[in-house]
């Protein structure tokens, strides 16, 4: 019997399928919020519902920011607020290291660790944050071994193995 991948990297490749959907051309994000290792909610970065793509359309850019787009961790700290689900105590998985903006709305939802894969321009200030609010951190390292044990091959066309 092979070895099971751990959570960190369950979780973590959980995150990256989402970023799957990211309907962002800038960068592909996603959010997995995690609480007793349990998923409790994902997002990814897209538009508002409804509204039009980036993908489709272009991003609409102020600043060199796309105001169009909301950020994957906002999705799904958004996610947890529709459906009264508490985030305080929770862990994220996120694919990036999250903006300042995304820092502080975390925080102020009681998030205890985040969990990356890339850095993105890492905010000093967030960093400071983080380091106030006590929250961990950690660069959690996808390797090719990792995915290999994944093996998702097997659900490809299965009735034709």
């Amino acid at each position: 019997m092979k070895p099971r991948i751990d959570w960190d990297q369950y979780f973590m490749i959980q995150a990256a399928l989402l970023a799957s959907r990211s309907t962002c051309n800038r960068l592909s994000v996603g959010a997995v919020l995690v609480r007793d290792k349990r998923i409790i909610a994902g997002g990814y970065n897209g538009s508002v519902a409804g509204d039009a793509h980036c993908i489709d359309e272009g991003c609409y850019l102020r600043d060199g920011h796309c105001v169009r787009t909301i950020h994957a961790e906002m999705n799904a700290l958004l996610q947890c607020a529709k459906f009264g689900i508490s985030a305080d105590g929770a862990s994220i998985y996120v694919t990036d290291f999250p903006c300042l903006q995304c820092t502080k709305s975390l925080l102020q939802t009681g998030i205890k660790e985040i969990n990356y894969i890339r850095n993105y321009h890492n905010d000093d200030y967030a960093m400071k944050l983080l380091k106030l609010k006590n929250v961990a951190l950690h660069q959690i390292k996808l390797d090719s071994d990792i995915l290999e044990e994944v093996d998702l091959d097997q659900y490809i066309n299965p009735d034709q193995k």
